[in-house]
This record gives C-alpha cells, structure tokens and sequence, in this order.
C-alpha cells in the first residue's frame, strides 16, 4: 500500500469511528475477511469472527437506539467514552508497520478526527431533536449511515477522493461546531430559566442555522 492508502485508511478509520463505530468496525471486517481488501497486521483483528459478531450485534442496537429522539443522544452521550478512544486506537492500527512516532502521531490525530466528528454529530442530533417530529431525527441517523459506508468504501478505493472530501467536512466541522454550541447554550438557558420561573419575553431564541 502506498502512503496516501495509509493516510486515507487512518483518517477514514477515525473520522467514521465518530459517527457509527461499530458500522465502520464491522464493514472493515467484512471486506477484509473476504478478501476484497488487504488490511495492515494490527488492523486485522477486526476480521476475528467474535469482533465481527460484536460490532454488528452493537450496529442494530445502535440502528434502533440512533432513530428514537431523545435516546439517540444519552447513547451518543454514553459513546463519547467509546468512540473516541478506539476511533484513536484504529487509526494507529490502520497506519502499518511503521515507527513508533509516525504511530503516536496517527494515535493523536486519528483520536481528534474522531472527537470531532462524534462531537459534530452528537450536537447536531441534539439540536434536531428540539423538534417533535421523528422524521427529521430518522432521515439524519440514515444519512449518516450511508455517509460512513460511502466513506470508507472510498477511502479503501480512492484514496485520493476521500482525502479531498476528509479536508471539505473538516471545513464544514469548523464552521458548523460554533453554530451547534451556540444552538444548544440557548437551549440550556431556556431550559433553566423555564425551571426557575423567568418567563421573560425578552430572551432570545437561537435557532438552528438554516
């Protein structure tokens, strides 16, 4: 594999760990336990048929648990603990046989592509949920289903494509995240002033960016 591949395969590894973990840990393990792709010696465990059994098993809990408003973001809550620290773990694995710096370095990088795409999403769903209706929360869990499936089978494929659109949704992250917090911190302050009894018109509402 060339060093794009590596790179391609690290990045894409950790950026989709923070959206579905065990989507990405299953599709890995499937294409390399089928041959269709040749996975670095410490990536391999994933094609192990009880890793492989675990993360589709976590994949259709998480399918149903994502699409109900309300859990969708406790289980994203929960994940911060998980997906975060393994999403840094494969994309050290993902890197190859290599020096120890190159792995420490993919470890650091890897770790915060993640936490940033899992803090993206599980803000993003936070904010959604503000609405009743389920359709939106559904359609949201869905897209990001086929995005990370979509992500990966490019990475693997074209590496190049999926580096040049990992660096576009990083942008879109960096744009997007301060929107979120602002969305949310107006949320809370309702919130708080609705427990303490401040009724008072003039607070504002923060909407969600259009």
């Amino acid at each position: 594999m060339e060093a794009i591949q590596y790179i391609a395969l690290s990045m894409g590894v950790a950026w989709a760990s923070g959206i579905n973990l065990y989507a990405a840990v299953f599709m890995l393990g499937y294409l390399g336990a089928t041959g269709n792709i040749t996975l670095p010696p410490d990536l391999l465990v994933v094609t192990d048929p009880l890793v492989m059994t675990t993360a589709g098993l976590m994949y259709c809990v998480e399918f149903f648990a994502d699409k109900t408003p309300g859990v969708d973001t406790a289980w994203d809550s929960v994940h911060t603990f998980i997906r975060i620290p393994l999403g840094a773990v494969l994309a050290m694995s993902a890197i190859g046989e290599t020096t120890p710096a190159v792995e420490l370095a993919a470890f650091l990088v890897g770790g915060s592509l993640t936490a940033a795409t899992h803090a993206t999403k599980t803000g993003g769903r936070a904010v959604i949920n503000t609405s009743p209706e389920p359709v939106s929360n559904w359609t949201a869990s869905v897209g990001e289903d086929i995005l990370v499936i979509t992500g990966i089978w490019t990475a693997l494929n074209h590496p190049w494509i999926f580096v040049g659109f990992l660096v576009l949704f990083i942008l879109l992250m960096i744009w997007l995240l301060p929107k979120i917090y602002r969305v949310l911190k107006g949320i809370v302050i309702r919130c708080l002033d609705f427990i303490k009894g401040n009724k008072n018109p003039d607070t504002p509402v923060l909407r969600p960016p259009q």
